[in-house]
C-alpha cells in the first residue's frame, strides 16, 4: 500500500501543473507505484490469489491509461512511458 508520503511525491515528480492530481501521467505512475509494490508482496505470498487478481486489473487499468494517453498526445505517452521505464 502506498503511504501519503509516497504518494505525494509521486504526484509531484509527474504532475502537469501545480494542482494536479488527476491526470493521465499522474494517474498512471500512481498505478506503477502500486504495481511494483503489489508484485513485491506476491513474490513472498504465492498462493495469495485475491491480491494476484487485483494486480492484474491495475495492469488493465494503467494499459488503459496509457492507450488513452497515447490517442490524445503521443509526445507526453513517450515522456511518461520513459520517466517509469515501461516498455509496450
Amino acid at each position: 500500500m502506498l503511504t501519503k508520503q509516497k504518494k505525494a511525491k509521486t504526484v509531484k515528480e509527474t504532475a502537469i501543473h501545480d494542482t494536479d492530481t488527476g491526470s493521465a501521467e499522474v494517474q498512471i505512475a500512481l498505478l506503477s507505484k502500486k504495481i511494483d509494490e503489489l508484485a513485491s508482496h506476491l513474490k513472498k505470498h504465492l498462493k495469495d490469489k485475491h491480491s494476484r487478481r487485483g494486480l492484474l486489473q491495475m495492469v488493465a487499468d494503467r494499459r488503459t491509461h496509457l492507450k488513452y494517453l497515447e490517442g490524445k498526445s503521443k509526445k507526453r505517452h513517450d515522456a511518461i512511458v520513459k520517466k517509469l521505464g515501461l516498455k509496450k
